[in-house]
């Protein structure tokens, strides 16, 4: 059995190129299905890979990335209705995230 050196580790400007054509919701990582950072997500049932991230992934990432212009909460703050917690994100704030990302 042969033995590989080590692989070169790859500068960040060149892995975002290259990792551009993914969600950008796949640089968290999914509370739903548990894939790693950069993972696509899987369903836990049958361990297939999907092609989208699931939206508790999206809402994960649009939290973490963006500022939520409804209730004016900054970024890793989660999204509240009149102090009331709130299970997802407001649908402006994705808008802010996905902008955040282009």
């Amino acid at each position: 059995m042969t033995t590989r050196p080590p692989a070169a580790s790859m500068p960040e400007s060149i892995r975002h190129v290259l990792r551009a054509k993914q969600h950008p919701a796949r640089a968290v990582a999914c509370p739903h299905c548990g894939a790693a950072a950069h993972r696509p997500c899987v369903l836990r049932t049958r361990n297939q890979v999907m092609t989208q991230p699931h939206p508790q992934r999206v809402s994960a990432w649009a939290q973490s990335v963006a500022c939520c212009p409804e209730c004016q909460v900054e970024p890793t703050t989660p999204c509240h209705d009149e102090g009331r917690a709130r299970f997802t994100v407001h649908a402006r704030r994705y808008q802010e995230a996905g902008e955040t990302a282009a």
